[in-house]
C-alpha cells in the first residue's frame, strides 16, 4: 500500500502542487520566524555580553525611596564615598562611576539623529592612562573638560562632524553648544539600536542627569586571579540593599540575556500567531484537494478493496500520500524559511535598523518543528477525505465516479453549525453588556462564529448564490448561468474553497474597522479638546520638558500665551493621586474645558479644580475642602472652585496652579507645554516657537494637524503591518481558488467537451470559468466582510467607557477595496484553469470517463 500511496504522489503530482505551495508558505512563515528570532536573539545576547567584559561586579542605584507620607528620603545615587569605599576593596583594580540620560544630536538641517529614544548621554569615565574601556576612540580623545563632548562614530558620520567642530547638543532643555574632541566606537545597545551617544565630562552628565557627585552605577574590574564571587561578597556590605544592588558581571550578562530573550519571545509569539492562520486556512486547501483526489480514484480505490485491501489500508494509503506530501513540503518549507530569515535580516540593515553581526542559528528544535508542522497538518486536514474512502463499499464505488454527501450528514453538519452560530452569539453579545471587562468574551465569541461559518458555508452558498445569478445570467448569459450552476454544484467543494477567503477577510475587516474608528475616537479627543495652536513635546517620547521651557517660551516674542501640563501627584486620604499643575490665566484658551460649577479663575487663588466624575466618587462640590499631602510631604487644604468634564489624556482628575504644585515638588515632570502665537497656527507661528527654544532637534512643536497626521499614521502603520502577516494566509486562500478551479476543470472535462461541441466557444468556456470563480471568491469575501464588521462592532463596544466619543466608523472605501481584491482573486485565480479548459480538445473530452 506504501507503493501505492508513492505512485500515486507521483502521478498526481501536478494536482498535488497547489498544496506542496500553501503547506512550504505555511512552514516557511513558522521556520523563517523561528529561524530570525533565535539568529537575533543570539546576536542581542552577544553584543549585550560585549558590554559586560572585563566588569566583575556591578553595582546599581534604584535612587531614592520615599517614607510612609511619600517624603523622599535616601541619596539620589551611589555617592562618590562608596565608590572610594568600594575601590579599597582587595582584589578589585578599577572602578568607574557612570550616569546617562537622554541627548541628542542634531544633523545639518537640524533634523534629530537616531531614532529618539535610544539617543542616550553618558559621562566619559577613564580609569587607567586616560582610558574608558567601554569605547574605544578613532579619532581625538574622551572629553576632559565642560565644553567638550565624544560622539560615536555613526553619529559623527551621518552629522557631517569631525574633531573639533563645534557641536549642538540637545537634553531636554535649551541646546548647548560643545567642542567635540572624539569619536569612538563601542558596543553599547543604545549605538547598535540606530541610537547615537554623547560623552559627556562626568561632572557636566551628573549636573545633567543625577546630581553632583553622585552615580546610577558602579563597574568593578578584578585583578588577575581575583574571583568576581568573592569581590561580590566584599563589596556588598558596603552598600545600602534597600537603594542599590551588586551582582557579577555574569550574572548581569545572564540577565541581560534573560531579559532579550523574553523580549524575542513576544515577537515571535506574535509572528507565529500569523502563521498559524496561514497553516489553518493551508487546512481548507489540503482538505479540497484530497476530497476531489479520492473522488476522482473511487474506481480505482473500489478496485482494491475488491482484490482484498481492508478499509484500513485504503485509509492508511491516502494518509501515507498526505504524509509524503507533508514531508516534501516541510523541507521545502524549512530551507525557504531559513532563506526568508536571511532576507529579513537583510531588509533590516537595509532599513538602518543596525542588527548586530552573528552567525545564523539553525536550532534542533526548528528543523523538528518545521517537520511536525508540515506533517501534521496535512496528515490532519487529509483525515475526513481518508476516512471517507475507508467506508466507500467496493460494489457501489466502482458504479460511480462521484459520490455526493449524502442529506443526513449534511442535515447534521447544518444543525451542529447553527448550535455553534448560536453560541457565538451568545458569547459574544455577552462579552458586549460586560463593557470594557468582555473583551476576552467577545475574542472568545468571534472564535465560534467563524467556526459556525465555516460549518454552516455548504447551507449559505445556495441562497446567496441563488440570489446572484439572475445578474450574472442578465449580464453575461449562458456563461453566467452556467458558472452560477457549477458554484453550487458541490457545495462542500465551494464552501471550501471560499472559508478561506471568509476567514481572512474576516481578520482584515475587523481590525480595520476597530483600528480606524479608535483612531478616530481618540483623535477627537485629543483635537477637538485642544484650542492650542501648538503642543510642545519631547520627540519620541523621550521624556519631560526641562522647566525652564515655559519661562523661554514666555518672554519670546510673538508669544501670546503659554501653559504647562506639568504632572504630579498629591495624597488623598490614603491613595496618592495624579494632579496637572497649569497656568490658571491662559488653560482656558488652550484647552476646551467644560466646567460644570465654579470657574477655573479660581485656581488662581490657590484652589483645585475636580473632574466630574472623581468629584462624584469623593462626594466634592464647589467650595468642599479637600486635605491633601504634596510630593515633598508638606499637608494642605486645598477648596475646590470648580467642577468639570473629564479630558481623558489631556487633564488629571485633579489641577491646580503650576506655581503651587512645582513649589512643593522635588523634580517636577513636563511633558507638554501648550502656546498660542499672535498670528495663530501659522509657518511664521510655529518658526517663533521653534526659534525661542534654539532650534532644539530633540523638541517637537506640533500643530493640532501634525497630530491628527501622527494619530492616522500610527493607525495606517498598525493595520498595514497586520495587512502584511496576514498576506500570506490570503496567498494561500488564491492558491485555494485555483486549485479548487483547475480540478473541476479535469474532473468536468467531459461536460465542457460536451459544451464546446453543442456550439459554447472558448471565450465563453473562460468566461464561465473565471465567473465561476470570481462567485466563489466574493461569496467568500461579503461573508467575511460581515462577520468582520460584526466582531468590530462588539470589539468597540468594551472601548466605550475607556474612549470618550467613541462612534463606529465603517471605513466603506476600505470594505470597497477588499470586495474588489477578492474579485480580482477571482480573476486571476481563474487564468490557469480557465485557458486550460478553453483549450480542451473537444473529442477528446467527450470520450474521456
Amino acid at each position: 500500500m506504501f507503493r501505492t500511496a508513492l505512485r500515486n504522489v507521483l502521478a498526481h503530482k501536478a494536482r498535488l502542487l497547489m498544496t506542496v505551495l500553501a503547506v512550504t508558505l505555511g512552514v516557511a512563515f513558522v521556520s523563517g520566524t523561528l529561524v530570525f528570532t533565535d539568529t537575533l536573539n543570539k546576536a542581542l545576547s552577544g553584543q549585550s555580553a560585549k558590554s559586560f567584559d572585563g566588569v566583575a561586579v556591578s553595582v546599581t542605584s534604584s535612587g531614592q525611596t520615599r517614607d510612609e507620607d511619600g517624603r523622599k528620603e535616601g541619596e539620589p545615587g551611589i555617592g562618590q564615598q562608596t565608590l572610594d569605599r568600594v575601590k579599597g576593596v582587595k582584589g578589585v583594580d578599577t572602578v568607574s562611576g557612570r550616569v546617562s540620560g537622554f541627548a541628542g544630536v542634531g544633523d545639518e538641517k537640524g533634523k534629530l539623529i537616531g531614532s529618539g529614544w535610544s539617543n542616550r548621554g553618558a559621562n566619559f569615565a577613564p580609569v587607567k592612562d586616560g582610558k574608558d574601556p567601554r569605547y574605544t576612540f578613532t579619532d581625538g580623545a574622551g572629553p576632559a573638560a565642560a565644553d567638550q563632548i565624544a560622539l560615536d562614530r555613526a553619529t559623527a558620520k551621518q552629522g557631517g562632524y569631525e574633531v573639533g567642530d563645534t557641536v549642538r547638543v540637545a537634553t531636554n532643555g535649551p541646546v548647548k553648544e560643545y567642542a567635540l574632541k572624539g569619536v569612538f566606537t563601542t558596543e553599547d545597545g543604545s549605538v547598535n539600536a540606530g541610537g547615537s551617544l554623547v560623552l559627556f565630562d562626568t561632572a557636566v552628565a551628573q549636573q545633567l542627569y543625577l546630581q553632583p557627585g553622585y552615580y546610577q552605577e558602579l563597574l568593578v574590574s578584578a585583578q588577575k586571579g581575583a574571583s568576581a564571587d568573592r569581590l561580590l561578597a566584599d563589596i556588598e556590605p558596603l552598600i545600602d540593599s534597600t537603594t542599590t544592588k551588586a551582582q557579577t558581571g555574569a550574572a548581569l550578562a545572564a540577565e541581560q540575556a534573560k531579559a532579550i530573550e523574553r523580549e524575542m519571545s513576544g515577537f515571535s509569539t506574535a509572528l507565529l500567531i500569523f502563521a498559524g492562520i496561514s497553516l489553518f486556512v493551508g487546512v481548507f486547501l489540503i482538505y479540497n484537494t484530497f476530497t476531489m483526489l479520492v473522488a476522482q480514484r473511487t474506481k480505482e480505490l473500489a478496485l482494491l478493496r475488491a482484490v482484498g485491501a481492508k478499509r484500513g489500508q485504503v485509509m492508511r494509503s491516502v494518509l501515507a500520500e498526505a504524509g509524503l506530501v507533508g514531508v516534501i513540503s516541510a523541507t521545502i518549507g524549512l530551507v525557504s524559511g531559513i532563506g526568508l530569515a536571511v532576507g529579513m535580516r537583510v531588509l533590516m540593515n537595509v532599513l538602518d535598523a543596525k542588527i548586530p553581526a552573528g552567525e545564523l542559528v539553525i536550532a534542533p528544535g526548528t528543523i523538528v518543528s518545521a517537520l511536525v508542522v508540515g506533517l501534521v497538518v496535512t496528515v490532519l486536514a487529509a483525515l475526513v477525505p481518508a476516512w471517507r474512502t475507508g467506508r466507500i463499499p467496493p460494489v457501489a464505488a466502482m458504479g460511480s465516479a462521484h459520490l455526493p454527501a449524502s442529506a443526513k450528514s449534511l442535515m447534521l453538519r447544518n444543525i451542529f453549525g447553527i448550535l455553534l452560530g448560536l453560541a457565538g452569539f451568545g458569547i459574544t453579545f455577552l462579552g458586549v453588556s460586560m463593557a470594557s471587562d468582555g473583551r476576552y468574551v467577545v475574542a472568545a465569541g468571534g472564535f465560534f462564529l467563524m467556526l459556525a461559518l465555516i460549518v454552516l458555508l455548504p447551507l449559505l452558498s445556495r441562497p446567496v448564490i441563488a440570489a446572484v445569478r439572475p445578474v450574472l445570467e442578465r449580464v453575461f448569459g449562458v456563461p453566467g448561468k452556467l458558472a452560477a450552476q457549477n458554484a453550487v454544484r458541490n457545495p462542500r467543494r465551494t464552501a471550501v474553497t471560499a472559508a478561506s477567503l471568509a476567514i481572512g477577510l474576516t481578520l482584515v475587516t475587523s481590525m480595520s474597522v476597530l483600528g480606524i474608528t479608535l483612531g478616530k475616537a481618540v483623535d477627537r479627543m485629543s483635537t477637538d479638546k485642544l484650542k492650542a495652536d501648538y503642543k510642545v513635546s519631547m520627540s519620541g517620547g523621550m521624556g519631560g520638558l526641562d522647566p525652564s521651557v515655559t519661562e523661554t517660551l514666555a518672554k519670546a516674542p510673538g508669544i501670546k500665551a503659554v501653559s504647562p501640563q506639568t504632572a504630579g501627584y498629591v495624597k488623598v486620604g490614603e491613595d496618592f493621586r495624579s494632579v496637572s499643575g497649569v497656568n490658571p490665566a491662559s488653560i482656558g484658551d488652550m484647552l476646551n474645558i467644560q466646567v460644570v460649577g465654579g470657574s477655573l479663575d479660581s485656581l488662581a487663588r490657590g484652589e483645585i479644580a475636580v473632574a466630574q466624575k472623581t468629584a462624584a466618587s469623593q462626594n466634592l462640590s464647589v467650595g468642599a475642602v479637600l486635605p491633601v499631602q504634596y510630593d515633598d510631604g508638606s499637608k494642605g487644604e486645598l477648596k475646590v472652585g470648580a467642577v468639570y468634564k473629564e479630558l481623558e489624556g489631556l487633564l488629571s482628575p485633579y489641577v491646580i496652579d503650576d506655581a503651587v504644585l512645582r513649589a512643593h515638588s522635588e523634580d517636577p515632570y513636563l511633558p507638554e507645554v501648550y502656546v498660542n502665537t499672535t498670528g495663530g497656527d501659522s509657518k511664521a507661528g510655529q518658526a517663533a516657537v521653534i526659534d525661542a527654544l534654539g532650534k532644539n532637534p530633540a523638541i517637537t512643536v506640533a500643530t493640532q494637524q501634525d497630530i491628527r497626521n501622527e494619530m492616522g499614521g500610527m493607525i495606517n502603520l498598525s493595520l498595514n503591518i497586520m495587512y502584511g502577516l496576514l498576506s500570506m494566509a490570503l496567498i494561500i486562500s488564491v492558491l485555494g481558488v485555483v486549485n479548487t478551479l483547475a480540478m473541476s476543470v479535469f474532473e468536468r472535462t467531459q461536460e465542457i467537451g460536451m459544451l464546446r461541441a453543442v456550439g459554447l466557444d472558448r471565450g465563453r468556456v473562460k468566461n464561465m470559468i473565471r465567473l465561476e470563480s470570481v462567485v466563489i471568491s466574493l461569496f467568500g469575501a461579503v461573508l467575511g466582510v460581515a462577520i468582520g464588521v460584526f466582531l468590530a462592532w462588539a470589539g468597540g463596544t468594551t472601548f466605550r467607557k475607556s474612549v470618550p466619543g467613541y462612534e463606529l466608523i465603517l471605513p466603506y472605501d476600505r470594505i470597497g477595496v477588499f470586495l474588489l481584491s477578492a474579485a480580482l482573486v477571482g480573476v486571476l485565480a481563474a487564468m490557469w484553469p480557465a485557458r486550460s479548459a478553453a483549450r480542451l480538445n473537444m473529442l477528446t473530452a467527450i470520450k474521456t470517463e
